[in-house]
């Protein structure tokens, strides 16, 4: 994420947290703002912490990043692609739940032999010690 600021952990676990109550199905869906900004803090988070370009992260409308070394993709649709909604992406990224059981439920869609992202989630700052 070349032209940006690293994303200090701490700053990744207040931008989630104040969408906890309803990934756990205890309170109201959030603002957009508070939504958008947890989606895009996590998954920019992710593509620093595993930079590349052979996985474009898309979660509409929020963010579309791209992450894990490999061959670098340029034009048209990557080959590999992982795309999924903001509530999967939350709870995927805080552990609620987990890669096989999104992709297996359809909440995840993973298209290529890179966009397996088991091993990268849930994001470890966000997993409570």
């Amino acid at each position: 994420m070349a032209g940006t600021a690293p994303i200090p952990a701490e700053d990744l676990r207040a931008a989630v947290s104040p969408t906890a109550a309803w990934l756990a199905g205890d309170a109201e869906q959030p603002s957009r703002a508070v939504l958008g900004a947890a989606v895009k803090i996590s998954a920019r988070w992710l593509a620093q912490q595993v930079p590349g370009r052979s996985v474009e992260v898309r979660v509409p409308p929020f963010v579309a990043v791209q992450c894990v070394p490999g061959p670098r993709h340029t034009r048209g649709t990557p080959p590999n692609v992982v795309e999924t909604d903001a509530a999967t992406w939350l709870r995927l990224a805080t552990g609620v739940l987990g890669w096989v059981d999104a992709v297996a439920a359809g909440k995840v869609s993973a298209s290529g032999n890179r966009a397996d992202l088991s091993e990268l989630l849930p994001l470890r700052p966000l997993v409570p010690r």
